[in-house]
């Protein structure tokens, strides 16, 4: 899959220091991209953006 042109955004709660934190990419078509924010050039995880609001609905379940 090319991710070239996603445009990657971490959270900002992850403070100025980076911290334990993904990135997320929601500016592709179709698809949702997640990553590492310490090895960028590591693996991707993908999700249709149906899946990504469902799991982002129960994370802020358990909040």
């Amino acid at each position: 899959m090319d991710l070239s042109n996603a445009r990657w955004r971490k959270s900002t709660r992850s403070g100025a220091s980076g911290g334990n934190c993904v990135e997320v990419a929601s500016n592709m078509p179709n698809i949702v991209a997640v990553r590492d924010s310490k090895n960028a050039d590591g693996p991707t995880l993908t999700f249709t953006p149906a899946a990504w609001a469902v799991f982002l609905a129960r994370v802020s379940e358990r909040l």
